[in-house]
């Protein structure tokens, strides 16, 4: 088993017309999502051996979530259950110049009630590879902060690698003190690191330099490495033209080496996993021993597919995201 990952699913329910606003939708679409679980699926349907760590409430809910996560080939044994609910997101997809939202209804889940030694890291982690990690599931109770700070200083110990992206959700945290805090110590134990620009503007209060996102993006990930002593880092680069179409690249920091991917267009479907996506793809390109720029453009485009496709799981094969890689951007009938 090669990929961990831990942190909360939810149940997610977006309006059954993608174009329809919550407060005028009758019907909801309903799927199980969360920014580790999304990467793990990605993991699992690219062919790789990944468990997810969470928990869920001993009901039908968690029976489905569980069912779902299973699907994507997720090892799902060492899930907790108990608590009193699952947490739940509203989501609106934005058109044009009217931005997507989210609505959270995260408060008391399952997952925030854990108790200290429900999980037991030293057996989780035994003989695995990769330990992913999310700024997400650490502000959700005291007790979840201390279990990510804990499993990433297990995995370190135990010779786990691990890789933190720095999710930071401004909703969620009361003030950007606090994420950092908790993010400082997980870092700490951090072999790859997930962010972008404007994270550490919003946690660090670190304002690169440029004259483009993508100077002040390689700038930021320089910056980032001196200041967290870690050594190899992906930064997504956004560029944003409307809540419909976006220019999409990114940065890998390697080797002492800023590795830049191309830039690609898109018009978008549904954004919201797509940052789970680019995290998945560079996971499975780095297991798969292959080059530095080569890790960068897989993930680039699957940061730009997953644009393409409804819902937070990013289904595309590694064949698939190749060929976007290889520039076949045209959309093409396959026959």
């Amino acid at each position: 088993m090669s990929f961990i990952t831990f942190g909360e699913t939810m149940l997610r329910l977006t309006p059954s017309n993608s174009a329809s606003k919550i407060k005028s939708s009758r019907l909801f679409q309903a799927n199980y999502a969360g920014s580790e679980s999304n990467v793990a699926s990605s993991l699992g349907v690219l062919g790789n051996e990944v468990s997810h760590i969470t928990k869920f409430p001993n009901n039908q809910l968690g029976d489905a979530a569980i069912a779902s996560l299973q699907s994507y080939g997720i090892d799902t044994k060492h899930i907790s259950r108990g608590g009193s609910r699952i947490g739940t997101y509203f989501i609106e997809i934005g058109s044009s110049i009217r931005p997507s939202s989210v609505v959270y209804d995260r408060a008391n889940s399952a997952i925030s009630e854990i108790k200290p030694n429900e999980f037991d890291w030293e057996e989780i982690l035994e003989n695995k590879k990769w330990l992913f990690l999310s700024g997400i599931t650490p502000v959700l109770s005291k007790q979840c902060a201390y279990e990510t700070i804990k499993a990433a200083k297990v995995a370190q110990q135990k010779g786990v690698k691990v890789c933190f992206d720095m999710n930071y959700r401004r909703s969620l945290w009361k003030d950007p003190s606090d994420a950092r805090k908790i993010f400082d110590q997980i870092i700490t134990h951090t072999d790859l690191l997930f962010g972008n620009e404007g994270v550490l503007k919003d946690v660090y209060d670190l304002k690169p330099a440029g004259d483009t996102i993508l100077d002040k993006t390689i700038e930021a990930s320089t910056v980032a490495s001196e200041k967290f002593g870690v050594k190899q880092l992906a930064f997504t680069v956004r560029e944003h033209n409307s809540a419909s179409t976006n220019k999409v690249s990114a940065v890998l920091l390697s080797n002492n080496k800023h590795h830049i991917s191309d830039t690609i267009d898109i018009s978008i479907t549904d954004r919201f996993g797509a940052g789970d996506a680019f995290a998945a793809a560079t996971l499975h390109a780095i297991n798969s021993g292959w080059d530095d720029k080569k890790v960068i453009d897989f993930a680039t485009a699957a940061f730009a597919l997953k644009h393409t496709i409804q819902g937070d799981q990013h289904t595309s094969s590694e064949k698939e995201i190749l060929s976007i890689m290889e520039g076949k951007t045209g959309g093409h009938v396959l026959r």
